[in-house]
């Protein structure tokens, strides 16, 4: 699967203070569960429809519960971990969770989010109410910098609805897993970026991320990972 990267550069977050035109939009990040499935795979599939790679889409929400959520699965962020990011137009209330307390964060936005996919998007979290939409996600894993001797996060995918875009949302699910490497001690979080996405790459780079160009993503899978894997070295 193509690691993702927000389709659009993502406009800063329109300051606090409230003026007669904001709408306020109250914004949740939380750990996903094995009720979010059906979100995430329906956000997973969007992801492909924008970067034209349907065609190598297979994931099915019962593989993605297989796989994301198995029985006896390892705590969060020691192995595959989803923030799920909510919208409503009232607060939240407060939760919370052994391993991660939920960020919650309140815009004002020019206009209201105009949602076409609301009720396909409904969350499913036992404590939210007939307003919360779900509108985007990250899903990261550990990974290792063997120059730096430290742990990172490597950033697989990171996905922002149509109808969600240019309000900071992306910033704002970037910058959950970067305080949560930070707090963990990691050294770095890791990630590619499609080389055509040009709002994506100026989004980065603003935010002071380097974009390595002497590096080239590798991939075996498929018939040639089973092939490679049965060589006799």
């Amino acid at each position: 699967m193509a690691a993702a990267a927000p389709p659009v550069a993502i406009s800063p977050i329109t300051p606090s203070e409230q003026t007669p035109s904001s709408h306020e939009v109250f914004t949740r990040i939380r750990l996903a569960t094995v009720e979010d499935v059906p979100h995430i795979h329906k956000l997973t599939h969007q992801l492909a429809v924008f970067e034209s790679l349907t065609h190598l889409f297979q994931a099915t929400p019962a593989t993605l519960s297989a796989t994301l959520f198995p029985p006896n699965a390892p705590p969060p962020f020691t192995s595959f971990t989803v923030f799920l990011l909510e919208l409503s137009t009232s607060p939240f209330p407060p939760s919370e969770n052994p391993h991660f307390t939920p960020r919650l964060k309140s815009l004002h936005l020019d206009r209201p989010v105009d949602d076409p996919e609301r009720e396909a998007f409904r969350s499913n979290a036992r404590d939210a109410n007939e307003d919360v939409t779900v509108g985007g996600f990250v899903l990261f894993f550990p990974n290792y910098a063997t120059f730096l001797a430290k742990p990172g996060f490597y950033i697989d995918n990171l996905f922002v609805r149509e109808c969600c875009r240019r309000k900071g949302l992306g910033k704002l699910l970037l910058s959950a897993v970067a305080e949560q490497a930070a707090k963990m001690g990691y050294g770095r979080l890791d990630w590619v970026v499609l080389d055509w996405n040009v709002n994506a790459i100026t989004f980065y780079e603003g935010m002071g991320a380097q974009i390595l160009p002497e590096l080239r993503f590798c991939r075996l899978t498929g018939e040639a990972l089973q092939a490679y894997a049965h060589v006799n070295l």
